[in-house]
């Protein structure tokens, strides 16, 4: 079977000359977080050590709001992230048929309950539809066969107070909640709509149907006993800001902006948490070649919270979050952990999870942080090729880097007939990002699924 690389793929390869500008700041660059796909609406969540970052999924080329499914990617260090895939799409409920939109997962009692916006199919209407897994990753099953809740508006949020008692809030272009009853499920009570006042969420010029500045987008959640709503505000373009409460359901009190209008979408979606003794901001933007509106791409910012607990100003970058430790490459690594790329997809791979493919001459990975100690000896990795194959090439701090060692990749007589080949290391000492580079003919060379140092 032909493969037919998409669109951005070959674009992100026009990232580089930014990358590789005389620049430290430039040098640095993490920011959009994916590469290899358009991806919006970020909501993170963090579980057992890791951060689980689910989002939207922008098709290539959209001239509107064209979204299929949503994706999920992880880390343990906010700048190597593993790809996950699409454990849910449209077609996990039979009753939707467009508008994979922006939604967000909560834990609850060893289970994952994801909130999204829908068109459901009978009428036409936005609904909010619920899913639920074992695992943060997936995959996710329709946990009701019908919406949950409805009103022809958008943008879940979900919270759970320290009482137990969990909230669902969405809304453009009102704002409104219900009381989530504990199997997450279901809701107690009637839908309540919040009152948009100007001291509640500012005020908003020449728009006398919408006096606020509340647009779509809220993130609720408590911290340090303060109820924080970060939103999506005054369309197009669009800033985030915030308002606070001393309860769940108000009285809000407008407090600023938080992330100024930047960028090349109109749009904005905050994400926001704490993790590792650090407070994070996620969002999204056009960064990407071929980006915008409508092929957008999610970042994130570290910040620290005011005395007060307000959150201060914060701007789009394409540094990125600063790692957390290092990587440890004397464990397997799954191909698809990437801090930056240039030409790479992933797809299923038939031994489980996902692998990297459709690799061309001069396409890379790089992982960053990555702790070799005294040093390398060796490098194993898991390939497959329906050509002749390529090299692996191992380069140290640029895709043109010192060059420690090099894995030749043979023909394997189909992209998921997979082996394992290893190869000499020399060099790699220390805590280096690490670029995993092909090199090969023309045409796509080989796929790789995970890789391993040896000491």
């Amino acid at each position: 079977m032909a493969r037919t690389r998409r669109v951005i793929a070959g674009a992100a390869a026009l990232i580089l000359a930014v990358l590789l500008l005389p620049s430290a700041g430039a040098a640095r660059a993490d920011n959009p977080i994916v590469q290899h796909i358009y991806t919006a609406d970020p909501a993170p969540l963090v579980h057992n050590g890791r951060v689980y970052l689910y989002t939207g999924h922008d098709e290539d080329g959209s001239t509107y709001f064209t979204m299929r499914d949503w994706r999920v990617f992880s880390s343990a260090d906010m700048v190597n992230w593993t790809d996950h895939g699409s454990p849910l799409s449209l077609a996990t409920f039979a009753w939707a048929d467009a508008n994979a939109w922006a939604g967000q997962v909560v834990a609850r009692n060893n289970r994952f309950y994801w909130y999204v916006p829908v068109r459901q199919r009978s009428n036409g209407q936005m609904v909010i539809g619920v899913a639920v897994a074992d695992s943060p990753t997936g995959p996710f099953r329709d946990a009701l066969g019908r919406p949950l809740v409805g009103n022809n508006e958008i943008d879940p949020t979900v919270f759970i107070d320290d009482d137990g008692q969990a909230y669902l809030y969405w809304g453009n272009p009102n704002l409104s909640y219900v009381r989530l009853n504990a199997d997450m499920t279901s809701y107690s009570g009637g839908v309540t709509r919040i009152p948009l006042t100007t001291a509640g969420f500012g005020t908003r010029t020449g728009n006398a149907s919408r006096p606020t500045l509340y647009e779509e987008g809220p993130w609720v959640y408590k911290r340090n006993g303060l109820y924080y709503n970060v939103f999506a505000a005054e369309c197009c373009s669009e800033f985030i800001g915030y308002s606070t409460a001393p309860g769940p359901t108000g009285p809000w009190t407008y407090r600023g902006t938080v992330m100024p209008r930047q960028g090349t979408s109109f749009t904005n979606h905050p994400g926001v948490i704490d993790f590792n003794g650090g407070s994070y901001f996620f969002y999204h933007n056009g960064a990407l070649p071929g980006g915008g509106g409508y092929t957008r791409s999610v970042a994130v910012e570290k910040f620290t919270y005011r005395a007060d607990g307000t959150i201060p100003a914060l701007s789009m970058s394409t540094v990125g979050a600063p790692q957390i430790g290092s990587l440890d490459p004397y464990v397997r690594q799954e191909a698809e952990t990437i801090a930056f790329s240039s030409g790479v997809e992933t797809e299923p791979a038939s031994e489980g999870g996902r692998n990297v493919g459709y690799l061309e001459n001069g396409d890379w990975i790089k992982v960053k942080g990555v702790a070799f100690g005294a040093g390398a000896t060796a490098f194993t990795a898991r390939v497959a090729s329906a050509t002749a194959g390529g090299t692996v090439e191992l380069r140290l701090g640029s895709p043109t880097g010192t060059r420690v060692g090099g894995c030749t990749v043979p023909g394997t007589g189909g992209w998921q007939n997979w082996q394992t080949v290893s190869c000499p290391v020399t060099g790699a000492t220390g805590t280096q990002d690490l670029y995993l580079r092909v090199a090969g003919g023309s045409g796509y060379l080989f796929n790789l699924n995970w890789w391993q140092f040896q000491r």
